[in-house]
């Protein structure tokens, strides 16, 4: 039986992590199917990858030029493109795509310049096309609990919040003269990873789950950045005033001993607070003012909104990373199958992030180095 929606990879090559990420994330949805990709811009590797995908070797690309005009005009088109190339040329993959009228799902950051984000948004919006970026923790179920909570009230007006994510991966990258680890290299290059390393890689998460959560838009900053020797950052820390007066803070790190994917976001209100933790993400920690802290576990029955239908395992059965992204995906899937046959996707639908939280991203890591390199002066986005 033909699958609802026909997608396409960019990058994602059977040697890549996030690509083979994003592959089997929409591996969970039965509607998708994979029948085109450029995979690598390695020949062998290209032609290999498409065999190991069973894609048509017809629609194994060159180049990504190739495959979206090849795409677009084909009857039997792709519906979307996947892009999980390295982050210097998320913009020019994207805005290919985009002009042939594909819509696109893009690993963040979406890219490097405010002006790009910017452009790749109307284009989207001119052309009526999706856009998403794949800020992949706001599809756990507990951060969706969380947000639903927030929105209920549950803890309160917000009165202020810390945020964290912190990994120990580049500890041993310390030594600017030293050997570089084949995976950490690109991570460090302004040619490749762009004007932030910490921030630009984990601080961008913090900055959409907050907004994700609570919904507040950050009206100013200030930051102070290390690079200990190094073009980027390893390690930084961020103050921020919101819209509405709140403040909070934010630090991101990849030389935190002990520390692996820390990812952790919490909240205080006026009649409590919220904490979740990327370490244990099926549980979200809620504490009511004057009363005992309670664990909110993941497939529960006492979880019983919108939120909790994202849960796919009973409770006590851990469900991980590939489960947050086939969440962003399956919403994903859904409204590209709605727009496709002239149905009008749900809010429930479209819960996903989009060009305007790539947008905030870059402006946000734009503001962090800018204040930086001003002496932690404020900035304003």
């Amino acid at each position: 039986m033909a699958k609802l929606v026909k997608y396409g990879m960019v990058g994602g090559h059977i040697k890549a992590f996030i690509g083979d990420v994003h592959r089997k994330a929409i591996n969970f949805d039965t509607r998708a199917e994979l029948v085109a990709g450029c995979f690598s811009t390695n020949p062998d590797l290209n032609t290999q990858t498409g065999e190991e995908y069973c894609v048509d070797p017809s629609r194994v690309y060159t180049s990504y030029s190739e495959m979206a005009k090849t795409e677009s005009s084909r009857a039997d088109g792709i519906d979307f493109v996947s892009v999980t190339v390295p982050n210097h040329i998320h913009y020019e993959v994207c805005k290919e795509f985009l002009e042939a009228g594909i819509n696109v799902v893009c690993e963040k950051p979406l890219c490097f310049e405010v002006w790009q984000a910017e452009e790749l948004l109307k284009l989207s919006k001119e052309k009526n096309l999706i856009l998403a970026v794949t800020y992949s923790y706001t599809g756990y179920t507990m951060v969706k609990v969380m947000r639903e909570m927030i929105q209920k009230g549950e803890i309160g007006d917000i009165l202020t919040i810390n945020g964290e994510f912190a990994q120990e991966w580049l500890l041993d990258q310390m030594d600017p003269s030293g050997d570089s680890k084949e995976l950490s290299t690109w991570r460090m290059d302004p040619k490749i990873a762009g004007i932030s390393n910490s921030m630009g890689d984990l601080g961008t998460h913090v900055e959409h789950m907050v907004h994700y959560v609570t919904g507040l838009k950050i009206k100013r900053l200030l930051a102070t950045t290390d690079t200990f020797g190094h073009p980027l950052d390893f390690n930084a820390y961020v103050l921020m005033e919101y819209e509405n007066g709140i403040k909070g803070t934010y630090w991101s790190s990849q030389i935190a001993a002990g520390k692996l994917n820390a990812l952790l976001v919490r909240v205080y209100g006026t009649k409590g607070s919220l904490e979740w933790d990327q370490h244990y993400p099926d549980y979200l920690r809620f504490t009511p003012k004057n009363k005992p802290p309670q664990t909110l576990s993941r497939g529960t029955g006492y979880l019983t909104g919108p939120a909790a239908a994202y849960s796919r395992l009973p409770f006590g059965h851990p469900e991980g990373l590939f489960v947050g992204f086939a969440n962003l995906y399956k919403n994903i899937i859904s409204t590209v199958h709605k727009l496709k046959t002239g149905q009008t996707p749900t809010l429930q639908d479209l819960d996903f992030p989009t060009a305007d939280d790539g947008l905030n991203g870059v402006k946000f890591v734009h503001a962090v180095v800018e204040s930086a390199k001003n002496d932690s002066a404020w900035v304003k986005l």
